[in-house]
């Protein structure tokens, strides 16, 4: 491929939340483990499991949010799509399986 190039070349960014599968019968937390705040963060699952709708939400470093989710064979049917801004304005997406 030839043409002019972007003379910034960025670094990778990290995926900056956990998942902490075993905080329960059907409780998911994800954490902020960034050293920014992430704003606008939403969930969305594909497939069929279920969870309560939720406002967007911004996560402190350190912070947490509880995420309820429930169905049956979860690990083949459905995944968990976390979407979220950086403070530059740029939009991120992570692929959760279960």
């Amino acid at each position: 491929m030839t043409g002019p190039r972007s003379p910034r070349f960025d670094f990778a960014y990290p995926v900056p939340f956990r998942i902490e599968r075993d905080a329960g019968p059907r409780r998911y937390l994800l954490t902020n483990r960034g050293q920014e705040p992430v704003e606008g963060v939403t969930l969305t699952l594909l497939g069929a499991g279920v969870m309560p709708a939720s406002t967007p939400s911004t996560l402190q470093p350190g912070e947490s949010l509880e995420v309820m989710i429930s169905g049956r064979d979860l690990a083949r049917s459905t995944v968990l799509v976390v979407r979220w801004f950086r403070s530059t304005g740029e939009e991120y997406l992570w692929r959760v399986s279960f």
